[in-house]
């Protein structure tokens, strides 16, 4: 598998991103897009890619936020080469936050998301761009010309706050009962994740499928937490009364989850939420239960600033 890697990039020259070949093709394209200074994107999205690609039969594209010495490097916004590769994307899965990519590659993303083509976006990519001036200023989250940006125009939410404790108070998954039948949902009831829940409030147009409970603790075991919190207004409402929805699906075929950071990758609950929801969105039927076993050692670290892993290059991601 790594020869066959190796060979592809010397035909191709892309040893700023990573592609992963399916096994047994099922004839979809997966973009993954990673740039978050926080969450270790640039750890999950590799292994999401995996897993599609090893276990599912996606071939899988995995973009990341690179420097000028080629590694990856999620604290430099204003690069992400080999956005060209959305021109044969049958799905984009995104972990982005403020990016101020050039308007060369950001015209990519522009066109994909004129298409209509399906997108998941995971955690900060409800604030994904920071772009203050130009021809794709509509996209960052503090636009004038198009409120909320990106996040609230397409994904239906923007950046608000921490509703829980931000690294204190961890994340259980609700299935929202209504939703409970729908194919993403399928096995993928019992969610965890160590980080706190966002305040969101999606549109009317959106299909809510699992809320957030806050957790008083950083555990699976821990108990459900109590007290209000602050809004943005300066109201204070009760922390799980009603619980943030932290899954939810638009008509236009985008689906966020403002859970995501690679720890929230150990539940396999999430991961299958989002093999199923690959499914869905690029028209395959949805397994009863789909395996979503790790490929190879997954330990990811830990979420928070400046801890991303210094010196990795796209390539160090290859399947051995």
């Amino acid at each position: 598998m790594l020869s066959l890697f190796v060979a592809m990039l010397d035909q191709s020259g892309a040893s700023e991103w990573i592609v992963f070949e399916p096994k047994e093709p099922n004839g979809k394209h997966v973009v993954f897009l990673a740039g978050d200074e926080e969450y270790r994107s640039e750890e999950a999205l590799p292994q999401l890619a995996m897993i599609l690609s090893q276990r599912h039969g996606f071939k899988c594209t995995v973009l990341f936020s690179i420097n000028d010495k080629g590694e990856i490097d999620p604290e430099r916004r204003d690069n992400q080469p080999g956005l060209e590769n959305l021109k044969t994307a049958d799905l984009v899965v995104m972990a982005l936050r403020f990016r101020q990519w050039p308007d060369e590659q950001m015209r990519h993303f522009d066109e994909y998301v004129n298409s209509g083509r399906p997108i998941i976006a995971l955690r900060t990519s409800t604030h994904a761009f920071d772009i203050k001036q130009g021809p794709y200023e509509k996209y960052g989250w503090e636009s004038k010309t198009w409120a909320g940006g990106f996040g609230k125009q397409v994904l239906g939410e923007t950046w608000l706050t921490h509703w829980g404790d931000h690294g204190k108070q961890a994340t259980k998954g609700v299935v929202e009962l209504a939703q409970s039948q729908h194919p993403i949902m399928r096995g993928a009831y019992t969610v965890f994740g160590t980080t706190d829940v966002y305040e969101a409030h999606p549109p009317r147009d959106a299909a809510i499928l699992m809320r957030g409970m806050v957790l008083d603790g950083m555990t699976a075991t821990s108990e459900q937490a109590r007290g209000k919190k602050k809004t943005v207004l300066g109201e204070s409402q009760d922390l799980n009364s009603p619980m943030m929805p932290i899954v939810w699906m638009r008509p236009n075929n985008s689906l966020t989850c403002t859970m995501g950071a690679a720890t929230d990758f150990l539940s396999e609950g999430l991961r299958r939420l989002i093999v199923n929801a690959c499914y869905f969105l690029t028209r395959l039927d949805v397994p009863d239960w789909a395996d979503v076993a790790h490929v190879g050692d997954y330990k990811p670290s830990n979420f928070g600033f400046g801890g991303f892993r210094k010196g990795v290059k796209p390539r160090d991601h290859a399947l051995n």
